[in-house]
């Protein structure tokens, strides 16, 4: 505990009363309110903490140097409107019933119907380090201690933000919602931007207009979701990706989410964040706590893509494991795309070995080397190595491919089971259900029950058995189904699920420390802060279509940094959409992110196999500014899609500029380079396709000899008037590297 130790002040006896919390001019307890807050690279956090009071967040957002706690909240004053309560009723931290607020609550708790007009006052306040600020509230009536820890991490200014509920009281206490502690909306923020999508068309943007009422985001898929990844958006009407206000939250949670802001009639608007719980999934004993999952903010008045450096870089250093995060990100080969489930021995290492000339530093066998497994009907939960096709294990394979110099990775869905496996006939009882309610049909699978102590037991025996034997460097994790009734004996379970499942990854990550473990869930489904806190790569869709992928992953990035985002070239024509695509095109997608492969090699000619090693190449060569730089979505017009990562320090930056579809207009527009230093000179390259084809008469990439000496330019130039781009065949991507030059 710190000097921020709270003591009750002096005067009348706070006896919990709503009339007694007002604070305004004139009022005797506003000259005794006390602030507690955080200060980290130029953003602050300000709390009322007035012992015997609510607590309310008075400032998150850009430092205001000089101004003192006191001044914020008088500015903050603001009288009760006409037609209601005599008093305005402040937000607190939970916006809790007994409050009055009129406003959706942030906590909703009962004791068999009783006990749920909670009203919460600061008890004590102590500050951990200078970072983390701990606000313990209590109301003895209702039996309930909340206490509400913020972070605001000294690099990089990221907030992150969680509840703690306690039963203080003598009975059990059910709890229906706790959001972590909810944050009060700049009104500037007139524009609410959320994330859907589908399987295999994962992230799309969907922007409105902020009103009164409520937006609300609800996943109750059982995993993060392919349609309601939980995080939000807040952007002013002129926020661009480089100037105007905006905040970005995400809640750090692998189940179900709710989020949600409420903008009241008076203007004011709160945002919420959550777990959402199933009917009776939450009772509390008496000394049980529920801790909410941990919300992660970022706020900024330099636009959205301040934002998303912010949370790069907060991922980079507070969320991932140093042990993988600090290793460079290796190119994969995945065999999905090539064998599906046709494995044979002879023919992988094959494929390993023609991967492995390309450039591949990691082979990863996927579905059909275990049990039964010949289609996705059958063998799921049968975690044994099939005999009939690897006799002698998958030793033999997986020595072979290290011989080659690439690590060895197996994919594994351990949360499923296929009803036809000897798993499931010996342990019908083993699956998540509600009793009398029919299995939703869900890919041949159903949702095992990892609640039970002894179905962890043997996933934990299975996986770390083959993982030991086959010295598996790598898993794919995969979870291919929504659980849409996740009982265990009658209650709800999806809580005690999504902690089971990073219980037992944690511990086969602790078994085997250098084991990497990559996220995945039929593609982007499961890829949050919270799983990535156990794992240390998200497959970010299971589309690999070139064109598809420039726009999940330009929207992914607005919270995921490239480092952990699986980005594959995949066949020549796509399965998914059957689109036909160059490998110049497919190549280029790929390298804008953590760079890999799926796709049968025999099939590719050998220009194209050579096309794709140089790519992998180039790749290598970039991957340290690609996974460490910032990165900048660039405004560009229909069809454009344009990024950049620039080097930290200014030094270098490479560009991503693709073409979609058909050019609207006779030239294509200039593309700017962001984040170069203005007065320092740069030398500009064309480094990919390697023999660019530029249809019409002779273009910059001939003027500037683009391919050889390079355009040398001053870094001013290039961010405000940009460069010529060529004329551009649709469907194609060009990539162009910046270096300073000394």
């Amino acid at each position: 505990m710190s000097d921020y130790e709270a003591m009750p002040h002096s005067g009348a006896a706070v006896t919990g009363h709503p009339d007694e919390c007002a604070t305004g001019p004139g009022d005797p307890s506003f000259a005794q309110l006390k602030s507690a807050g955080l200060d980290a690279h130029a953003v602050s956090l300000i709390v009322e903490t007035t012992i015997g009071a609510r607590p309310r967040i008075v400032h998150w957002g850009e430092s205001l140097p000089g101004s003192t706690p006191e001044e914020l909240s008088l500015l903050a004053f603001a009288q009760s409107p006409l037609g209601s309560a005599t008093r305005l009723i402040h937000g607190s931290l939970s916006n809790e019933p007994g409050t009055g607020i009129a406003t959706a609550p942030g906590l909703l708790v009962q004791r068999e119907g009783t006990a749920w007009t909670v009203d919460l006052r600061v008890h004590s306040v102590a500050k951990e380090g200078q970072a983390t600020l701990v606000i313990t509230c209590t109301d003895p009536r209702c039996g309930i201690t909340a206490t509400y820890r913020f972070t605001l991490c000294p690099v990089t200014g990221v907030l992150s933000a969680q509840t703690v509920l306690e039963n203080t009281g003598e009975s059990d206490l059910a709890v229906e919602w706790c959001a972590a502690p909810v944050l009060p909306v700049d009104r500037r923020l007139e524009q609410v931007t959320g994330f859907s999508g589908r399987w295999a068309g994962e992230f799309q943007q969907e922007t409105t207009e902020r009103f009164r009422g409520t937006y609300m985001r609800e996943n109750r898929a059982g995993r993060t979701s392919h349609d309601m990844f939980p995080a939000i958006l807040l952007s002013g009407p002129c926020t661009s990706e480089t100037h105007g206000p905006a905040s970005a939250v995400h809640l750090a949670w692998s189940g179900n989410a709710r989020l949600r802001i409420d903008t009241a009639q008076d203007g004011r608007a709160f945002l919420q964040a959550g777990e959402l719980l199933l009917p009776g999934e939450i009772a509390l004993q008496p000394g049980e706590s529920y801790a909410s999952p941990l919300l992660v903010a970022a706020t900024s008045e330099g636009g959205v893509g301040t934002t998303s450096h912010a949370l790069h870089a907060h991922v980079r250093r507070n969320i991932l494991d140093p042990r993988t995060n600090d290793k460079p990100r290796p190119v994969h080969y995945n065999t999905w795309e090539a064998v599906y489930f046709d494995h044979d021995e002879a023919r992988l290492k094959d494929l390993a070995n023609r991967a492995a000339e390309v450039g591949a530093e990691r082979f990863v066998l996927d579905d059909g080397w275990f049990g039964s497994r010949r289609s996705d009907a059958a063998g799921l939960g049968d975690w044994f190595v099939s005999k009939d096709i690897y006799p002698g294990g998958l030793r033999p394979l997986a020595d072979h491919v290290r011989s080659l110099g690439m690590e060895f990775g197996l994919w594994f869905e351990p949360e499923m089971v296929n009803p036809d496996s000897d798993l499931f006939r010996a342990h019908p009882d083993w699956v998540l259900g509600a009793e009398g309610i029919e299995h939703v049909p869900f890919r041949n699978q159903l949702t095992l029950d990892l609640t039970k102590p002894e179905v962890t037991d043997y996933l934990y025996r299975c996986i770390a058995d083959i993982v030991e034997e086959a010295q598996v460097d790598y898993i794919k994790w995969d979870m291919n189904r929504d659980t849409v009734h996740p009982a265990s004996g009658e209650r709800g379970a999806m809580h005690r699920q999504t902690h089971a499942v990073y219980a037992l990854i944690d511990a086969l990550r602790e078994r085997f420390p250098d084991l990497e473990i990559e996220s995945c869930a039929s593609g982007g489904a499961r890829a949050d802060y919270g799983v990535l806190q156990h794992t240390d790569r998200v497959w970010t869709s299971d589309n690999n279509d070139a064109l598809d992928r420039q726009a999940i992953q330009r929207s992914a990035s607005h919270f995921l940094p490239l480092s952990i985002m699986g980005s594959h070239v995949g066949p020549r024509r796509c399965h998914i959409t059957g689109r036909v695509l160059s490998m110049d095109m497919r190549v280029a997608s790929a390298i804008i992110g953590h760079m890999g492969m799926e796709l049968d090699l025999e099939d590719e000619t050998a220009e194209d196999r050579a096309t794709l090693a140089a790519g992998i190449a180039l790749y290598k060569q970039h991957r340290g500014l690609l996974h460490s730089g910032r990165f900048h979505r660039i405004a560009m017009p229909h069809p454009f899609n344009a990024v950049s990562v620039s080097a930290v320090d200014g030094d270098e930056a490479i560009v991503s500029c693709a073409m979609l579809g058909s050019l609207p207009t006779s030239l294509p527009p200039r593309l700017p380079i962001p984040a170069l230093l203005p007065d320092r000179r740069y030398r500009v390259k064309l480094v990919w396709p390697q023999a660019p084809e530029f249809p019409g008469t002779r273009s910059i990439y001939e003027e500037a000899d683009l391919a050889g000496e390079g355009l040398q330019v001053q870094g001013a130039a290039l961010g405000r008037l940009g460069i010529q781009l060529p004329l551009m065949h649709p469907e194609t991507c060009i990539l162009l590297h910046c270096k300073a030059e000394y």
